[in-house]
């Protein structure tokens, strides 16, 4: 694979925090006030947009390529911001476990109750995804 490609953040796992949903939440407003001049600006000329899609080797429930480097052991079950572009405006976080499979879970409340720094929800997903 060609070194161009790579992730420009190689072994940088960053802790999903709440500055990082008001950050994601930050894009998903500029987001829609960008769509709404665009589609403005664009009304006339029938432009399509350019879609972001997935990556395939960061899908739910596959092994975390090697190029991303190894998890630090106190990062292994624990709500990690997502490495996907495509998930960068989207409210989701992202679980390693030791075997380094990709999990992924929504930062909205759970029952409309638990919110994704809540004690209960993390010991959920620590459960959840224990081999």
């Amino acid at each position: 694979m060609d070194p161009l490609f790579w992730p420009s953040e190689t072994n940088k796992f960053r802790r999903f925090t709440p500055e990082s949903l008001a950050a994601i939440e930050e894009r998903i407003a500029n987001k829609k006030k960008e769509q709404v001049k665009v589609k403005e600006k664009n009304k006339d000329q029938g432009v399509e947009e350019d879609k972001l899609t997935p990556q395939l080797d960061l899908k739910i429930c596959k092994t975390l390529p090697s190029l991303y480097g190894d998890i630090p052991e106190e990062l292994v079950g624990e709500p990690l911001e997502d490495f996907d572009p495509y998930y960068s405006d989207h409210k989701t976080f992202m679980v390693l476990n030791e075997s380094r499979t990709i999990f992924r879970f929504t930062a909205t409340p759970a029952l409309f109750i638990f919110g994704p720094f809540n004690p209960v929800r993390k010991t959920a997903i620590k459960i959840l995804i224990h081999s």
